[in-house]
Parts: structure tokens; sequence; C-alpha cells
């Protein structure tokens, strides 16, 4: 696993690990209420480390406005990834991921930039950090 990438074996891809997720896991607020994520844990992985997805509402914006709010969430995680991804493999855990936004919407916020998602995103991953 890269430093600073982020390879298709971390990304969530198949409709299981969906369903895994949104029907048997929880749900953490980012602290702003923009943000939210619906992760699953699983303890006893054999493959340990995260795998993330990034899913937007079509009632959130038109979709270039909802391919840049996917981006943007992909690379402050990108960024961010290593202290959670060293301490998942270091504890053999597996970590299904959904970020999403909950309050965030084109008529709120017509321009995105990084500097405006990345601290809901930290926010969420010191969350996470906790709960384990």
């Amino acid at each position: 696993m890269k430093q600073f990438g982020l390879s298709s074996k971390e990304r969530i891809k198949s409709k299981k690990e969906f369903d895994l997720v949104y029907s048997e896991g929880e749900v953490v607020f980012s602290s702003s209420l923009r943000l939210k994520a619906a992760f699953y844990i699983d303890r006893n992985s054999d493959t340990a480390g995260i795998k993330t997805a990034y899913a937007v509402s079509r009632k959130s914006g038109n979709a270039v406005w909802r391919n840049r709010f996917k981006r943007l969430l992909r690379e402050s995680f990108r960024l961010n990834k290593i202290d959670l991804c060293n301490y998942c493999t270091e504890n053999k855990i597996g970590l299904l991921l959904i970020f999403s936004s909950n309050t965030l919407n084109q008529k709120k916020n017509k321009k995105l930039s990084l500097k405006d998602i990345m601290p809901d995103v930290l926010d969420l991953m010191d969350k996470l950090r906790k709960i384990f």
C-alpha cells in the first residue's frame, strides 16, 4: 500500500460490502454536521486495512458538483489516511468506510474547495480512531 496513494484494493466496489456497511454498520457525523461516515468494523479480518467509498445523493446537486465533491472527499482522505491505516493493520482490523454528505449541498455551497471539506474529514477520522 502506497503512503499517499488510493489503489483499487482500498475501495469498496461490491454490492455485498455496501450492504454490509449500511445494514450492520454505524454512522458518525462530523462536528459541523456537514458530513457523515457509515462504517463497519471487522475485528478478526483476514485482510486488515481500510476500504472506502464516497456516496453523494442526486438531491445534493448536479452531476458536476457531485463529482467535484467526491473528488475532494477522496483527496482529503488520501492525504490523511496514514495513521488510521497503520492502526488498522497493526491490530488486524478491517474497516469498511463510506463518506457522504449530510447537510452539504449545491444550494448552500456553490463553490467547493479542499479547505472546506478537509476539516470535516479529519474530524470524522478522529472520531473513528476514538471508537476503536
